[in-house]
């Protein structure tokens, strides 16, 4: 099976040639567990004719950092995010293997970092991390991108109150539980067959200083009976708007993440550019990030900074609302990220992938898609996996800091991975798109 690779490229510290080449056994093969192959870069070079930017790369080494790639849903067409000159570029397939420009790429603003294609082919959405643009697309019939226009800016729901809530709130975080205990519950509710995919973490122990319980401040005493020192409090960081991600919903409406200003704002698509109808606050602090449609019509969102998922339901007024939260994983680590939120093939389970501890928590969907519980919490075998993809009962993950791509078997029943199958070394590896 044939897939295309984003990566980042050297102006942004990675190493990846453009676009990538990645194959799981044969090209032909509809599954994906064969052995892993990277196949190098994959975008031939511009003709002179065709650079309408003096700046744009007539190499394929220098495409500004495809970091994000999506499909047309019904051309042989793949967009990528520039994420290093904040653009967008189309790229028709040629041959078997390779991909060539379609047209020039169109500016949409600062470290671009997703890009959506609607389902009838009429746009793309582009979300940009830099600036917080969120950025509408046309599309001609070839599935040439024309003039981009910007959406209104996102506004900080929060201000500037610094009592607003915490990370997480007013579900629980992660980090805020006793990580022992956590684990030895997961593992018993995981079983004896699948307990030992539950990573060991162990609760902190010992050390030099001492929680001060009988203080209303967070103050902490040296064992030694010295005088404590109290900390000052350290000035909330400044808030900026971190347009993320974009989704096309079932009611044809348009989700977009920021992670900035801890928002999914839900927009009309009309033929002057993106209408904002309506947002959606969650939590201060939390980060949402990516975003999986269930096939229930429900939305989960995977928040960055606070590594949960919550799920969002249309009220009966057709407003977008939070109904649920949850940790990712009660087990997974303090400072851990959410990166990529993907769907198994049934819509049963969700898979949440974590930097930082470097693992992929399995998330079971609930009820008519409203709830979701945490399963199990297991090792991606990467470093930094920053996106995954389910392909039956295969998940392939992008370690993009161990530059490699490898590939877990997922058990289609319980909607855990397991251990490492294959793997295959591939530069600065972003995303995962199969190829038609």
């Amino acid at each position: 099976m044939r897939f295309w690779l984003g990566g980042y490229t050297p102006e942004m510290e990675g190493s990846a040639p453009g676009i990538g080449g990645l194959l799981a056994g044969a090209p032909d093969d509809h599954l994906a567990g064969g052995p892993l192959a990277y196949t190098g870069g994959v975008v031939r070079p511009r003709r002179e004719d065709e650079n309408t930017d003096a700046a744009a790369a007539l190499d394929p080494a220098a495409s500004g950092s495809p970091s994000w790639l999506a499909a047309h849903p019904r051309l042989d067409v793949v967009y990528a995010a520039l994420e290093g000159s904040a653009q967008v570029a189309a790229f028709r397939r040629a041959g078997d293997a390779e991909l060539e420009y379609l047209g020039g790429p169109v500016s949409v603003g600062d470290t671009v970092c997703h890009v959506a294609v609607a389902p009838d082919a009429s746009s793309l959405v582009a979300c940009a991390w830099g600036d917080g643009s969120v950025v509408r697309v046309p599309l001609d019939a070839a599935g040439r991108p024309g003039r981009p226009v910007a959406a209104d800016a996102a506004s900080d729901p929060y201000g500037n109150e610094s009592a607003a809530g915490g990370v997480g709130e007013p579900f629980a975080a992660a980090g805020a539980i006793d990580l022992a205990a956590a684990t030895r519950a997961l593992r018993e509710a995981a079983g004896e067959e699948y307990a030992h995919l539950v990573p060991d973490v162990s609760s902190a122990a010992g050390g030099g200083l001492a929680h001060d319980s009988d203080s209303g401040a967070e103050e902490m005493r040296p064992k030694d009976g010295t005088t404590p020192r109290t900390a000052e409090p350290e000035p909330e960081p400044e808030r900026t708007s971190r347009a993320h991600a974009a989704a096309f919903l079932p009611d044809g409406r348009i989700a977009t993440t920021d992670l900035g200003f801890d928002l999914v704002r839900i927009w009309r698509d009309t033929p002057s550019g993106l209408r904002l109808e309506h947002e959606v606050v969650l939590p201060k602090g939390c980060g949402p990030r990516h975003m999986v449609v269930h096939p229930s019509g429900h939305l989960h969102v995977v928040t960055e900074f606070s590594a949960e998922v919550f799920t969002l339901a249309r009220d009966r007024e057709g407003r977008w609302r939070v109904v649920a939260g949850a940790a990712a994983s009660p087990a997974s680590s303090p400072g851990d990220t959410g990166a990529e939120l993907a769907m198994s093939r049934d819509g049963q389970f969700l898979c949440a992938g974590l930097r930082g501890s470097n693992t992929i928590a399995t998330l079971r969907v609930r009820g008519a898609g409203e709830t979701v519980e945490p399963v199990a919490l297991v090792e991606s075998g990467v470093d930094w996996p920053r996106h995954h993809l389910v392909v039956r009962d295969t998940l392939l993950v992008a370690g993009q800091r161990s530059n490699e791509v490898v590939s877990l078997t997922l058990d289609e029943r319980t909607g855990v991975p397991g251990r490492v199958r294959h793997r295959a070394e591939a530069p600065s590896p972003s995303c995962i798109l199969p190829a038609r």
